[in-house]
């Protein structure tokens, strides 16, 4: 068992095949365990061993307890495991693509979250069931009245109020048995409501002693609900090498469809995780809507981008540098500042006033221009940024 150095581990409910290989990558043997005996396995381990799985359910406690063993928990997308399991699908050869996979130099790998970070991602998941049967009940109530000729607003308060007096009057045409039978569904729906604000309010009491949530309610667009769901699914986003890469895993930038080295950039490509995009986007809305209330740097750019694109792009454009400002500050471990200028808004800029000239040709000879007057396909006039001064025949950049 010493020159084992990398297991691959195909996670079940009771039983579990291990597929062990060396530091070369070959396998040394094939095991079939229940879940006693892996837990014994693992312990049995040389120290350092990396232990891989597809990020499933139960993977992040069989990654917790391996790592207390003194073992390296390598979880990874099924998605990226598949192209490696070959011949027939069965356990025994999952295994062995779990392990193969797992020794790729570019392979993603999915950080394991500890205990708290579930427990509040369990209570998204358990508001989300809430929230989804409140919206069935309160449609179906909607559809029983409108059988009988009777309108409701919309909305679970409007419902709740609306209820009580069709059922009080005594001259429409609700039956008897009916009267009973939306009676029930009120009472029903009251407490699914009531279910849904007990979870917000658990949600608000891990959102308040969080620090990291804390830091994160800071930035207009993240409230509670957004702020707990980023901290118990990215934690401190070492995942991430940047915001880039965390907004391209929640689905926030164009997806991209290249051949022949023609560029094609369809809708924003809506991968990662549904519900944490769906409270980056609602929460970008929120402050797109208040953006005119403030004047700091950030609500002048959506402001603009609103009016040239429309509210729906600024809206994910919003989320999405909300996205890259949370990495940092999730990173960094700093604080939130709306006047905050980023290296990259910084420094091209000031390239651009202090690199002035390049040389291209057109129809009459060449010429010298801006730099900032040349795009990224040679011609000019396409570029040019805000307060930089463009056009310039000179080598020497002139007062604007």
């Amino acid at each position: 068992m010493n020159e084992i150095r990398r297991i691959g581990v195909d996670l079940g409910k009771r039983v579990f095949h291990v597929t062990a290989a060396d530091a070369k990558g070959g396998i040394v043997e094939r095991k079939r365990l229940r879940r006693s005996g892996l837990q014994s396995y693992l312990a049995k381990l040389p120290a350092g061993c990396e232990v891989a799985m597809e990020a499933c359910g139960s993977a992040h406690r069989w990654g917790r307890l391996a790592s207390r063993l003194g073992h390296r928990a390598l979880l990874m997308s099924p998605q990226f495991v598949s192209p490696y399991v070959k011949s027939n699908k069965n356990d025994a050869n999952d295994a062995d693509g779990i392990a193969e996979a797992a020794c790729r130099p570019t392979m993603r790998f999915v950080g394991v979250k500890d205990v708290d970070r579930q427990c509040a991602q369990q209570t998204h998941r358990a508001r989300q069931l809430a929230v989804k049967a409140r919206t069935a009940q309160c449609n179906q109530i909607h559809g029983f009245l409108l059988e009988y000729g009777i309108e409701s607003s919309k909305g679970v308060g409007a419902v709740l109020r609306r209820l009580p007096e069709v059922l009080e009057d005594a001259e429409n045409e609700v039956p008897f048995d009916a009267r009973g039978l939306l009676r029930e569904l009120g009472e029903e729906l009251r407490r699914l409501d009531d279910r849904v604000k007990e979870f917000d309010a658990r949600i608000g009491e891990i959102a308040r002693r969080t620090p990291a949530c804390r830091r994160l309610q800071a930035i207009p667009g993240i409230g509670p609900l957004t702020a707990t769901a980023l901290a118990a699914t990215v934690g401190n986003a070492a995942e991430f090498r940047n915001g880039r890469e965390l907004a391209a895993w929640l689905g926030l930038v164009p997806r991209q469809r290249t051949t022949g080295g023609k560029p094609t950039l369809p809708g924003i490509g809506k991968r990662g995780d549904r519900h944490l995009r769906t409270l980056m986007i609602h929460g970008a809305r929120s402050a797109l809507r208040t953006a005119a209330k403030r004047d700091d740097r950030r609500s002048r750019w959506v402001l603009d981008l609103q009016e040239r694109r429309g509210a729906n792009v600024a809206a994910v454009a919003l989320a999405n540098k909300n996205a890259r400002t949370a990495w940092a500050l999730l990173a960094g471990e700093t604080d939130f500042d709306a006047g905050h200028v980023g290296k990259a808004a910084w420094e091209p800029a000031n390239r651009r006033r202090r690199i002035w000239t390049r040389k291209t040709s057109g129809r009459h000879g060449p010429r010298t221009v801006a730099r900032s007057e040349v795009g990224s396909d040679g011609e000019t006039g396409r570029t040019g940024a805000p307060g930089a001064c463009v056009g310039q025949r000179s080598s020497r950049p002139s007062s604007c």
